[in-house]
């Protein structure tokens, strides 16, 4: 025979969640994945659990960079902005080469933001 119950561990109170017969099956796809046994399980996990909440301070080379990089973007997206008006303006406009070349250099700058993020987030744990 089973130990009976503590008062206070006993399930005596419930909610009520209606979900789309869709967003059930991604719900337990995502609770199978988890490694839980059963929604309800899922569930209690998910809405008790106490959310960490990690404060990750950055360098001040860090925000200087982040500083450069965020200029660097605003006059990428200024220069696309120029070429798009361009292209929406004049019936028949076709790119020159300087909008090739400012188009090249957006992309390299941009890569080369994605790489000093990629670093960056590689130390974040």
């Amino acid at each position: 025979m089973r130990p009976p119950t503590p008062k206070e561990k006993k399930l005596g109170e419930g909610i009520r969640v209606r979900l789309t017969n869709r967003e059930k099956e991604l719900l337990s796809e995502r609770c199978r994945k988890e490694g839980y046994k059963t929604l309800i399980d899922f569930g209690r996990a998910k809405l008790l659990r106490k959310r960490e909440i990690r404060k990750i301070e950055a360098s001040k080379e860090f925000s200087e960079l982040m500083g450069q990089m965020d200029f660097e973007l605003n006059k990428i997206g200024v220069n696309l902005n120029q070429i798009a008006k361009k292209l929406n303006t004049y019936l028949g406009y076709q790119l020159d080469s300087q909008d090739k070349r400012t188009l090249n250099n957006a992309y390299e700058t941009l890569k080369k933001c994605f790489v000093l993020l990629q670093k960056y987030m590689d130390h974040i744990p």
